[in-house]
């Protein structure tokens, strides 16, 4: 294996997380069929290294280092395979969403939306848009089991973490599908909690860690305090996503603040708000909420009902509480000092974000 001094910024490792994507995809090129166009891979390429924060390849990378291995390139590139498989994710989440933004840019469906209209081709440019994406998410799946399988680990070290990542895979996709089902019933606060748990909340954070340990041959206390703090973390992590995706500013966020509420997306925060709310509150929500049409003076007023039924300050109340759950599952562990301090400014990069 081989061993670089370890990195104490994370900017540092997202460097390396990046440059081991460009590779790979590069590597791709030889093997890309002569006849296929190459607008499916030149624009997976752009979207891949477009930014992101990373996340999933840092906690990778640090369930790792928790277990007592050391840096190197095999872990980090193992760690890179997943932001791959979340290049999917977001890939079809835009598409079941609808979202036409993505980290600033036109989603995936929408490039190719856009393509087909400007070109003139016959058909639905909106269908010929969705199916391509559907297909780039697909290939992102496959580039990510590649990617991950030749990591340069020993089989045995990769057959464990995949055994992990299979998992993960399976939760994120049911988590989507509750997510669509949720749409559909009472849009109670602990069915939305339910969701952000498989969705959201051990995909990003209590998998990777997992993924990390189980590579390096972690003992199951380990992989169990793990989970102990990566669980309400990435609860923490969605409740600040959900409130970013209708109080953010879309220009840091990348992402419209409408989308969410045009939607009707079923988030904690609105259960919150539909309990919270009076007679004539609630009139205004089944009015407002989940309407394709609303504006930004529809948005404004939605607003104001969830900040005045108190459900945006409920949130930043449970965000808090899992946050330092968290943490003081971090203090409990036996993880050595290096990989707890690396771990809480992930914590803290997670949960205080304003993108």
């Amino acid at each position: 294996m081989t061993v670089t001094v370890a990195p104490t910024d994370p900017s540092e490792l997202r460097a390396r997380v990046d440059a081991e994507l460009a590779a790979f995809l590069d590597r791709q090129d030889p093997d890309w069929p002569d006849w296929a166009p190459c607008g499916v891979r030149s624009a997976l390429r752009r979207f891949v290294l477009a930014g992101g924060k990373r996340l999933r390849p840092l906690f990778c990378y640090w369930g790792w280092r928790s277990a007592g291995e050391p840096d190197g390139t095999p872990i980090v590139v193992a760690a890179a395979a997943l932001e791959l498989f979340h290049t999917f994710a977001l890939i079809h989440d835009d598409i079941l969403d609808g979202s036409d933004l993505r980290r600033g840019q036109p989603s995936v469906h929408r490039i190719f939306a856009d393509l087909h209209a400007r070109s003139s081709w016959r058909g639905d440019p909106e269908a010929y848009g969705r199916n391509t994406a559907l297909l780039c998410g697909d290939l992102c799946v496959a580039w990510s089991d590649q990617m991950f399988h030749e990591c340069g680990l020993s089989s045995e070290a990769v057959h464990r973490g995949y055994r992990v990542l299979a998992l993960m895979r399976t939760e994120v996709i049911v988590g989507e599908y509750l997510d669509l089902v949720s749409g559909m019933g009472n849009g109670s606060v602990a069915n939305a909690l339910a969701v952000i748990r498989m969705k959201a909340a051990r995909y990003t954070v209590t998998r990777p860690l997992q993924i990390g340990a189980a590579l390096a041959g972690a003992a199951p206390g380990l992989i169990a305090a793990l989970a102990e703090f990566g669980d309400p973390l990435g609860d923490a992590f969605q409740l600040r996503d959900d409130v970013l995706g209708v109080f953010g500013n879309a220009a840091v966020t990348g992402k419209s603040v409408l989308d969410d509420l045009r939607e009707g997306k079923p988030t904690v925060m609105m259960a919150l708000t539909r309990d919270h709310a009076d007679r004539a509150q609630t009139a205004r929500l089944r009015e407002l909420f989940g309407n394709p049409e609303l504006d930004a003076d529809g948005a404004a007023e939605l607003r104001k009902i969830i900040e005045g039924t108190g459900a945006r300050a409920k949130i930043e109340q449970m965000i808090r509480v899992r946050a330092d759950a968290a943490l003081a599952a971090l203090e409990r562990s036996s993880v050595a000092r290096e990989s707890r301090l690396a771990l809480a400014a992930l914590a803290a990069q997670a949960i205080d974000r304003r993108y």
